[in-house]
């Protein structure tokens, strides 16, 4: 019926002829009530009939008019026709349409101004009395019309609002699933940077002392050597436990250590000071019950990581570093400084191949928590890193 609506509405038409021809045969005032063959329709009605059911078959595509032009046949009808054949059929299932096709206070006005007219014109004009039943019909079938076909375009429009409700949803749920899959992307690029930059740059520094010294003091390559090692076993443990972070939870080999926080952040500076960094550390969190949250601790102690890092790898010799972590009452505001060492700059370098991923990582750390991130060149040398975490 939806893929050849004219079709479906010729059918419709022809049903209704048929019906109008047959209840034209019949006698509503028998003697022993309606009887059906006992009077025949004039000719100039059967055409009246014809010509309202051709008309019916454009009712979706031109309803108003079609309701117009069915109404013109009925009151013709109805000012005419002896004995009279339901031409005003072609109007009700006209009004019908109107009414399913258009709004309320549209249907209202046209179901009002069409009953009115149609009961109106059979009462004063017609051949029967005004009070005759089929005066009374006209205006109640023209009435049942207009308000079954709003209760039609409410339940359309009903339907329709739970269909557009449910394809809204859908897109939702598409773009959540999206938008998630992309923050867990980024998420752990930037576990895999913070992990694989510390390392490999401590790393990097202790094969650089060691070849360094292997001829005049193999004591102390070795144990350059050994911090080689120490480096890049925990370099394979924080990316076994990341990987790992891609496997489901019931999976036989997913992680279950906690992320590294702030109560390893002794190791980490000792990593850094093995490497040949000072590092100096405060940490005051105050008497606040309970510990931090999770995600707020581990942005915190990558924050570290990752100054400390950009430190080692562009700082001049001799450069020290300061490391503080203090709650300020809703926040934890965690600072790492730097002196630049003989280094007239010691800021991250953008044109390095890979350079800016770090500080970029570490603004996405705070900016997901809600939080602000500082990085920029001190006065008189050196660099400083500046995190506002909130705990909340």
């Amino acid at each position: 019926m939806r893929t050849h609506p004219l079709a479906t509405d010729a059918v419709l038409a022809f049903g209704a002829l048929v019906s109008m021809v047959l209840g034209s045969f019949a006698d509503p005032h028998g003697p022993h009530g309606p009887t059906f063959g006992t009077r025949n329709p004039d000719p100039f009605s059967l055409l009246l009939m014809l010509f309202g059911a051709a008309v019916l078959v454009f009712r979706r595509r031109h309803p108003r008019a079609v309701l117009a032009v069915t109404c013109g046949l009925s009151l013709l009808e109805l000012t005419t026709g002896e004995p009279r054949a339901p031409v005003a059929m072609c109007t009700v299932i006209a009004l019908y349409t109107v009414a399913a096709a258009t709004d309320r206070p549209t249907t209202w006005r046209i179901g009002l101004l069409t009953m009115a007219g149609l009961t109106g014109v059979a009462m004063l004009a017609g051949p029967l009395p005004w009070y005759a039943q089929e005066n009374i019909g006209i205006f109640a079938w023209t009435g049942m019309a207009a308000a079954a076909g709003d209760a039609v375009r409410s339940r359309r429009a009903f339907v329709d609002a739970i269909r557009e409700r449910a394809e809204r949803a859908e897109r939702t749920r598409d773009e959540e699933a999206r938008r998630r899959v992309a923050e867990e992307r980024l998420r752990i690029a930037r576990d895999l940077h913070d992990v694989v930059a510390h390392h490999i740059a401590l790393v990097n520094v202790q094969a650089g002392v060691a070849a360094h010294v292997m001829d005049k003091r193999p004591d102390q390559a070795k144990e350059a050597l050994a911090h080689v090692r120490d480096a890049s076993r925990s370099a394979l443990n924080e990316l076994r436990a990341t990987v790992g972070l891609l496997r489901q939870s019931g999976d036989p080999e997913a992680p279950t250590e906690p992320a590294p926080g702030l109560s390893v952040l002794d190791e980490l500076v000792d990593t850094f000071r093995h490497a040949g960094l000072p590092v100096e550390v405060i940490v005051q969190l105050g008497p606040a019950p309970g510990p931090l949250p999770a995600a707020v601790d581990l942005a915190a102690y990558r924050v570290v990581q990752e100054a400390l890092t950009n430190v080692r790898k562009h700082a001049g010799p001799g450069a020290r570093a300061e490391v503080s972590v203090v709650r300020v009452g809703p926040s934890v505001e965690v600072t790492v400084l730097d002196d630049g060492g003989d280094s007239a700059d010691s800021s991250p370098d953008p044109a390095e191949p890979g350079g800016g991923h770090g500080l970029l990582g570490m603004r996405e750390r705070t900016g997901a928590l809600g939080g602000t991130c500082f990085a920029g060149p001190r006065y008189g040398g050196g660099y400083r890193v500046h995190a506002i975490l909130p705990v909340a």
